[in-house]
């Protein structure tokens, strides 16, 4: 058995590991294994089944897992605890799905949309000139880390995953904690507060950052995952 957990990391829509270099150099500083996901995202044939095949193989027979699931990976943590034995599951600004419901009905079933635009109200930023990544996602990442993600391909997500409703008739039963960035325009704290209290009945952990918190902080990220080991 690994003496030390070996942290496997989801990305979000898109799918790609680059999300998570800086959280995997900040985690590799202090002594952890380190998996970080290149899902199928820009695969038309490819959905939540085939997402978890690919981090069940990343993970190969490694033991002492703590996943960290983000975003869109929410659907996806649940389905590789069922599959390989996790000793954590982390849902870092993440969808929380209910059984039967498919990811590209989530967004109205929670009211996302609104709570994203009564945020904007609130910080005076318009919420009526469509979505921007810029403003919603990197607001907060250092200019040179922006810089170096809009250098990568650019990433393609497929609609195949949001089609299929989720398979779980109930959340896997492993410790699960939820990571959320005060920060996320993208799913602001009050909204993830109250879907997480009503879909998993957990309290919400919070950490200054946005929806990247993994680019924007990984320093302090790292320290909070380190802390739900202790």
């Amino acid at each position: 058995m690994d003496a030390s957990p070996t942290f496997v990391l989801i990305p979000g829509a898109g799918g790609s590991a680059f999300y998570w270099h800086r959280l995997a150099e900040e985690l590799h500083r202090r002594g952890r294994g380190v998996i970080a996901v290149d899902l199928p995202a820009a695969d038309d044939s490819a959905g939540l089944a085939e997402y978890t095949d690919a981090v069940v193989a990343a993970i190969g027979d490694r033991s002492r897992i703590v996943l960290v699931a983000q975003s869109l990976a929410g659907f996806t943590g649940p389905l590789v605890c069922e599959r390989v034995p996790v000793e954590l599951l982390v849902l870092l600004n993440a969808m929380v799905p209910t059984p039967g419901e498919a990811p590209g009905d989530w967004w109205e079933n929670t009211g996302q949309a609104r709570a994203a635009a009564q945020l904007a109200e609130r910080e005076g930023r318009s919420s009526g000139d469509g979505f921007n990544p810029a403003v919603e996602f990197f607001h907060d990442v250092p200019p040179e880390v922006t810089a170096a993600v809009f250098a990568q391909p650019e990433p393609v997500q497929a609609g195949t995953p949001f089609e299929k409703p989720w398979p779980l008739e109930r959340w896997p039963d492993v410790p699960t904690r939820f990571l959320q960035g005060r920060d996320d325009r993208f799913f602001p704290l009050k909204f993830q507060r109250q879907v997480v209290r009503e879909r998993l009945g957990i309290p919400v952990d919070e950490m200054p950052g946005g929806h990247l918190v993994a680019l924007s902080r990984p320093r302090e990220l790292a320290d909070r995952l380190e802390a739900y080991l202790s």
